[in-house]
């Protein structure tokens, strides 16, 4: 496989990226083809929409990504041409049942009598010559895992962008959108910075004046002023790229800034798959809520842990079927600390270890996870997993994560279910967790919080950046 292996900063964005893009197309499916959504109007992965998708389930943008991701995980080369071919043929069986198909796909698609990649340049290039236009957003769309094949061969980058959108978008825009994109995800995954700028040097000289006052527009404008036309390449990637922009400039997380895409009207779900992609790049896996990784699914038959499974293959170089450790393990080993005891301020949470999930009660009904578990670890159960690490320095987002953890418990609660948090040996992020849930949702102050819920373990540990962090709760 080729690159470089991830610190671990690298690898929540990487996951981000691919994640980000289910999560914004999911939450942008209701509401393909409406107009500009005022503020005032509440955004949910509700599903619905003109495609009747179930809550949580992405559509064409992410199914057509897929297909990348998995050549990525097995570690292909997205340059060698067997592996395109092997790609179009998986769209092409996607196709066949999907609810939905963009037109110009599906035109080039179908006409295909072998699936290789020069029968799917030639027909491409056909379709284009036709219709003298092949600019449909449907390139743009899919290019996300480009972004993190290649992190050390900016050319390869460019190369495995321009051919790929070629598959089926033969028109230029296509293929620089897509250059454009795929090195602000690798750029943000490697710097943690954003720079949509970035790719720019390769473009040739006329295109790079034609894409510079693109951005500078989509920089002045908002989403919705591209609402009318984000069926287009250009559209599509100017309003991704201004949610992006705002959103960042107005202090707004992951969430915030694909309601941001999706508020522009148009194209939701392509638009905000594409910022998705781009803002998970930038802000990792440890920003996208959980209520949103809970739920997300689609085509074929995938969710949010298959996601981590094939991103996380690029992140150790190693093709997935070669894997025998986390995150594919079906069980994980934990310490001999056996831990389960129940939360002081709520008698539905129980506190554990690993080890103490060993003999979890079938009346508890979810898990929240904040150490590497196995793919059966807790049969039966749903499992919400969380990336927080318990070295200083280590995480993203040490806030945000104790935060989506309280909140995800307290909805976990609200839905009627018994939960059980834990984490390796249950010394530091199990009772990190137990307390911003106390703080958060039961209403008891930081002081004692802090001391009932460690009380309650037998061996908690002090973590400097925890108590800082849950402090300012």
């Amino acid at each position: 496989m080729n690159g470089i292996k991830f610190p671990v900063g690298h690898a929540d964005r990487a996951v981000g990226t691919l994640v980000g893009l289910a999560c914004g197309d999911a939450l942008g499916a209701a509401y393909e083809f409406g107009g500009p959504i005022s503020k005032e109007t509440a955004i949910g992965m509700v599903g619905g929409g003109p495609f009747n998708w179930e809550p949580g389930e992405w559509t064409d943008d992410t199914s057509m990504a897929i297909p990348l991701a998995q050549e990525i995980a097995n570690g292909a080369d997205l340059r060698d041409e067997e592996t395109l071919g092997r790609i179009v043929a998986a769209w092409k069986t996607w196709a066949s049942t999907a609810k939905d198909v963009g037109s110009q796909t599906r035109a080039v698609l179908s006409s295909l009598n072998e699936t290789t990649e020069e029968a799917a340049r030639a027909a491409s290039e056909a379709h284009h010559n036709r219709s003298n236009r092949s600019g449909g957003n449907g390139a743009l769309m899919r290019t996300a895992p480009i972004g993190y094949a290649y992190l050390t061969n900016p050319h390869a980058v460019t190369i495995t962008a321009r051919r790929i959108a070629q598959l089926t978008h033969w028109e230029e825009d296509a293929a620089e959108a897509c250059i454009l994109w795929s090195h602000a995800i690798s750029h943000a995954i490697v710097t943690n910075k954003l720079n949509i700028r970035i790719g720019i040097q390769e473009l040739n000289d006329k295109a790079k004046e034609k894409w510079r006052a693109r951005i500078e527009e989509a920089e002045l404008k908002q989403p919705e002023d591209f609402y009318t036309s984000n069926g287009w390449v250009v559209s599509a990637f100017q309003g991704a790229w201004s949610a992006i922009y705002h959103g960042i400039e107005a202090g707004e997380g992951f969430e915030g800034i694909v309601e941001r895409a999706v508020r522009g009207g148009g194209d939701t779900d392509t638009v905000a798959a594409i910022a998705g992609s781009l803002a998970g790049a930038y802000l990792g896996v440890s920003r996208i809520p959980a209520k949103w990784r809970r739920v997300v699914h689609g085509w074929p038959g995938l969710g949010y842990r298959d996601l981590l499974n094939l991103t996380m293959a690029r992140v150790n170089r190693t093709p997935i079927s070669e894997i025998t450790g986390w995150p594919v393990s079906e069980v994980m080993k934990g310490t001999p600390e056996n831990v389960w005891v129940q939360h002081p301020h709520d008698e539905g949470v129980w506190m554990a270890s690993l080890t103490g999930l060993e003999t979890i009660p079938e009346d508890i009904d979810a898990v929240v996870s904040m150490c590497r578990v196995g793919t059966d670890q807790v049969p039966g159960k749903e499992v919400i997993e969380f990336w927080l690490i318990d070295q200083p320095g280590e995480n993203v987002d040490t806030a945000y994560v104790l935060t989506d953890v309280a909140n995800t418990i307290a909805e976990l609660r609200a839905e009627g279910k018994k939960v059980v948090v834990h984490c390796v040996a249950a010394h530091n992020r199990t009772p990190a967790a137990a307390i911003a849930y106390s703080i958060l949702h039961k209403g008891i102050g930081f002081d004692q919080a802090w001391v009932e819920v460690r009380s309650a373990l037998p061996n908690p540990q002090h973590n400097e950046e925890f108590y800082s962090v849950l402090k300012g709760l």
